[in-house]
């Protein structure tokens, strides 16, 4: 019975140390969170030449595609409605448009149509 007592302490002890160690101050932060990084960040307004090495095109300080981007469709700014995709720089409605059926490129065969994104759909 005694042993039983004395390893019980002994459990009690170590879960005390272990929540003691596990915390730390408020006031200090990981090491982690502490580093610092010394790289350069590149952005598009200062060398519009990394998104064309990009394929892409600068808008607003961010390389974007301009021919799938539904926020710079086409040209920056231009943001495509509701329901509707960028594709080729174009805003499209995926569900009715038989050149871009239900994604872009997806064009359908002569003669059938594009309904709810579904060529021949009925």
């Amino acid at each position: 019975m005694r042993s039983l007592e004395i390893l019980f302490v002994v459990a009690i002890l170590m879960a005390l140390a272990i929540s003691m160690s596990a915390t730390s101050p408020e006031h200090e932060t990981s090491r982690f969170l502490s580093q610092k990084y010394d790289r350069v960040v590149l952005t598009c307004d200062k060398y519009p030449k990394i998104c064309h090495v990009k394929g892409s095109d600068c808008c607003n300080n961010k390389c974007v595609k301009l021919s799938t981007d539904g926020f710079n469709c086409g040209k920056c700014g231009k943001k495509c409605s509701y329901g509707k995709i960028c594709c080729e720089g174009k805003c499209v409605n995926p569900r009715t448009n038989e050149k871009h059926c239900g994604k872009c490129g997806n064009k359908c065969n002569t003669g059938t149509s594009c309904l709810y994104g579904m060529c021949s759909y009925a």
